[in-house]
């Protein structure tokens, strides 16, 4: 018998793993457009009107957040950090975005920008053109960003 048992040791951690995969959802779901209220973005986060269309949340497999964020013309974020980082893929019109002591650079349709964890930065819409862009978030401990001070329009017409 613990001639047996010699050969089934090394199995263990696979039924352990077994066990765990099965406690976790392995259904494809869909969330059907639409089916997430939208929320503006709060005043003390956002200089304008920005329109955040939610996607999905975090959950054990994936430690991401999606949302849909649309910036009226002028609109932009406050200055913030990621703690887990963001990639942002610019799906219509033309935006801004700067990293703290680097020059406001332009973003358009189609461009991504990554934004990794711990850097200052913000991003919004140019004067003359609305811009949305697909955020995608990290989390660490449920937190996906840090919010800071706004940015003066000082600073955003400086490009």
């Amino acid at each position: 018998m613990i001639r047996h048992l010699r050969f089934l040791v090394p199995l263990i951690p696979l039924f352990a793993f077994s066990s765990w995969a099965a406690e976790q959802n392995t259904a494809v779901h869909i969330s059907p457009a639409g089916s997430q209220n939208a929320v503006y973005g709060p005043v003390e986060n956002f200089t304008g009107r920005v329109r955040v269309d939610p996607l999905f949340q975090p959950d054990n497999a994936m430690r991401v957040s999606g949302a849909y964020v649309t910036f009226e013309p002028s609109a932009r974020s406050a200055w913030h950090t990621h703690p887990a980082g963001q990639q942002l893929i610019v799906t219509a019109g033309v935006g801004l975005t700067q990293q703290e002591g680097q020059p406001i650079q332009v973003i358009r349709a189609g461009d991504v920008v990554s934004c990794p964890p711990g850097i200052k930065h913000w991003h919004g819409a140019t004067p003359g053109s609305a811009m949305t862009h697909l955020a995608i978030t990290g989390m660490v401990e449920n937190n996906g960003v840090n919010w800071m001070e706004k940015v003066s329009d000082e600073q955003y017409h400086a490009h």
